[in-house]
């Protein structure tokens, strides 16, 4: 019967069959080694000449690499093989012989991109899409667990942010509409039925950046908790994150060693994270030779220089009012500041939650509006909100959420060189294609 590679080792001696692609093809001396791989790893096939009849042999020998195929043979050890394990051939068979394939061992960044539909065949991207696999699934199994609903809120939406400058327009059958940046609007007005929700979606920013860190669509996993203030969503949001990390390290070390990635790293990943003002994560990044002043938003270069020599996630709290969106209330013991944290990833990768409380009285949220118009020099369209600010009118209660980019945190998680390889088709400034 057909097996996978991963099953097929286990039955040493026995004969099996298996279907795969080629990864790699050598001749020596009358015996053909052929790298083949499936979902679940790759093993070695040696086709030997005196061993198989004349057209598996041909078949074999017309093989190229990518070329998907059958063989049939008997699974033994070998410990120079890749895997530890060969397979000798009985026989073979293409299904289908692929052309010449443009990927080889040296290419550009750009062609690897050109070609993202068959660099997702790598051992590195097939290695990083199954623990992005794995980081969605852990992410959604604790906030279920932990009594949360997953809800689905629409991508299509009027409220264009405070500005509308970072949002992509669309025509809505003749009204002006944007591809969400958030979903947490929506959410809030589940949360006031089903208390505890999270939504996992794309979200879109069409911001012209083209940091390591940046994408201008990614996943968005956004919850939203009724009665939680910001420590509650810290306390929260740390859980989670170590609870995805140590799974990934305890279930998955094959595909952090391949990926090299330490293990260790991630199992050390447990609460409580530390907690930095955003006043002493200032002057943190400041003995560090920068120059920042109070009320300056942090870059890549201060996200790195505060968190290079951390091993674990750190939390800057309590930002300033004017760089932070108008729903986050101020601070009661600091107005300068309002109720809210950043999770900076550590070792430089940078922010990968941002939350706070959210304003839950009408006539604050109101007021807050007006701060931010008069500041800015911008004008909210509020008949795009009156149904968002209605839920302030109608049994409003303290809550708090969160957004987590997911891209950010594969980034991190797996050490990766740019938050492109975190996504299978990524879209940035300069590339909507393939």
């Amino acid at each position: 019967m057909a097996m996978n590679i991963n099953s097929a080792t286990k039955r040493l001696g026995k004969k099996v069959k298996l279907y795969g692609w080629i990864h790699r093809k050598r001749e020596s001396g009358g015996i053909l080694f052929i790298i083949l791989r499936d979902v679940t790893g790759l093993i070695q096939v040696a086709v030997k000449k005196a061993e198989v009849d004349d057209k598996s042999w041909n078949m074999a020998s017309a093989a190229t690499i990518e070329s998907s195929v059958e063989v049939i043979g008997i699974v033994k050890e070998d410990k120079r093989s890749p895997s530890g394990f060969e397979m000798c051939a009985k026989s073979f068979r293409n299904i289908h012989i692929s052309e010449p394939f443009p990927i080889t061992e040296y290419q550009s960044t750009e062609l690897l991109l050109d070609n993202r539909h068959l660099w997702l065949r790598s051992q590195k991207m097939i290695n990083i899409m199954k623990a992005r696999s794995y980081i969605f699934r852990y992410s959604r199994e604790f906030l279920d667990k932990d009594g949360f609903f997953e809800v689905t809120p629409p991508v299509l939406t009027r409220a264009g942010g405070e500005t509308g400058s970072d949002l992509f327009e669309t025509d809505f059958f003749g009204t002006k509409a944007y591809l969400t940046e958030s979903s947490q609007l929506y959410a809030e007005a589940m949360s006031f039925s089903l208390e505890k929700v999270y939504s996992l979606a794309p979200s879109f920013r069409a911001e012209n950046s083209r940091t390591t860190k940046h994408l201008a669509e990614y996943w968005h996993l956004e919850p939203e908790m009724m009665r939680f203030d910001n420590l509650k969503s810290m306390l929260l949001q740390e859980k989670l994150i170590s609870n995805i990390a140590n799974r990934l390290a305890k279930d998955h070390e094959e595909i952090l060693s391949i990926l090299g990635v330490s293990k260790e790293s991630l199992l050390n990943i447990k609460p409580p994270f530390k907690r930095v003002s955003y006043e002493d994560a200032l002057s943190m990044i400041n003995e560090k030779g920068f120059n920042l002043k109070w009320g300056d938003d942090f870059g890549v270069e201060h996200e790195r220089a505060l968190t290079e020599s951390e091993d674990k996630p750190m939390f800057v709290y309590n930002w300033p009012r004017e760089i932070k969106p108008f729903y986050m209330p101020v601070n009661p013991k600091d107005e300068r500041t309002v109720l809210c944290s950043d999770l900076q990833a550590p070792k430089g990768h940078g922010e990968i939650i941002g939350g706070s409380e959210r304003i839950w009285k009408y006539d604050e949220l109101t007021e807050r509006i007006k701060e931010v118009e008069n500041a800015k020099g911008i004008k909210f369209d509020l008949d795009n909100y009156k149904w968002w600010m209605d839920l302030r009118r109608y049994g409003s209660v303290p809550h708090a959420g969160f957004g987590m980019g997911m891209e950010r945190l594969i980034k991190w998680m797996l050490n990766l060189d740019h938050i492109r390889d975190a996504i299978p088709f990524p879209r940035m400034s300069n590339r909507l294609s393939p």
